[in-house]
């Protein structure tokens, strides 16, 4: 079969719907400390062909990843409150923190991607995440209100365009690649989320209504390749295919066998998987190829062609790394390289 995008020539069980090919290794998004520099550095020398834009929690309000998108908005604002971020009506000194670091973010990731040509990837909450986390004036989550919801993907969509506009006017020979981090979709779609009593819950949001807002967000990156990521268990494989997600980026220690069907249905669609197996937290690392054994039993099990592997799987850590040591975040970074070469050179 050969890809419609690409031209390139797929093995036996893979879907010509396949638009998109990503390199064999990239991180998550989180690293631990400040210097946003110092991150800029560890990511793009990390992966020479799939660096990412860093984020750094670790500074405080305004550089967590909610408050980093809450930054992008438009014509929406929201500052910190002792239970978390609230939607205001004006930008405050919360929003604009928000907006300088990322700012400065992008400065350092400009100067170490002079004349870079290849897959760069930046990351951003998808709109239902951020509805289960931004609240509404009564204190109540986003999520309770289905116009709030309306209006906090339409704006979230609109800053991501500006957003995108920008990393490719600072890196222009790159291919953005777009991650929405998407950790409450499951809770979202399962009726999970808490009210702000914790006594209750909000009610599970419509699988189609969840689907066509990701749909219309993920169109904002124009046609480019949008990752969804969630290191949270049961990940809703098929609804993030429909909903046009190039690839799907997940915690692989929280797969069962009840998602065997759902990965080998996207798999053959042509949905390319950012298996996380790099713990995210510090601990002993096997060696590379004991860190994707998992990944080729998984193959085995589907039945999908060992050739295939290469192709449709990427390595990354498990989740962010915020909260690792730096010392760990480049080791585990580094780790995913030599695991994504061990997949590929030893796909059986």
């Amino acid at each position: 079969m050969v890809g419609a995008a690409a031209g390139v020539t797929y093995p036996a069980g893979v879907s010509e719907n396949s638009q998109f090919r990503f390199p064999g290794a990239t991180g998550v998004g989180s690293l631990p400390g400040g210097d946003a520099r110092e991150a800029a550095k560890t990511a793009t020398g990390s992966f020479e062909d799939f660096p990412f834009l860093p984020e750094l929690p670790a500074r405080g309000p305004g550089a967590d990843m909610i408050g980093r998108t809450a930054g992008m908005l438009v014509e929406l604002y929201a500052r910190v409150e002792p239970s978390g971020w609230r939607i205001g009506d004006r930008p405050g000194r919360d929003t604009k923190r928000a907006r300088s670091w990322l700012g400065e973010d992008l400065d350092a990731l400009e100067e170490f991607t002079q004349g870079y040509a290849g897959d760069l990837k930046v990351q951003a909450v998808g709109p239902w995440t951020l509805a289960a986390a931004l609240e509404l004036k009564n204190g109540e989550a986003a999520l309770s209100d289905p116009g709030a919801c309306r209006d906090l993907a339409a704006s979230l969509a609109e800053g991501l365009r500006l957003h995108l506009a920008e990393v490719r006017r600072r890196v222009p020979d790159a291919r953005i690649v777009l991650q929405l981090d998407e950790p409450s979709l499951t809770a979202v779609l399962r009726g999970q989320v808490r009210t702000a009593s914790g006594y209750r819950t909000h009610r599970a949001v419509d699988r189609q209504i969840v689907e066509a807002t990701l749909r219309d967000v993920v169109g904002a990156h124009g046609g480019g390749p949008v990752v969804v990521h969630s290191c949270a268990p049961d990940v809703p494989f098929a609804l993030l295919r429909r909903a046009g997600a190039a690839a799907v980026s997940f915690d692989f220690s929280l797969l069962t066998e009840r998602d065997d069907d759902a990965i080998g249905e996207a798999v053959e669609a042509g949905t390319r998987l950012f298996a996380g197996v790099v713990p995210g937290t510090e601990g002993p690392l096997s060696d590379p190829a004991g860190s994707v054994m998992g990944v080729r039993t998984l193959w085995r099990r589907l039945g999908l062609h060992p050739g295939l592997l290469a192709e449709a799987v990427t390595v990354t850590p498990a989740c962010g790394l915020a909260g690792a040591s730096p010392a760990y975040a480049r080791q585990a970074l580094a780790h995913c390289v030599r695991a994504a070469r061990s997949l590929a050179d030893n796909p059986e």
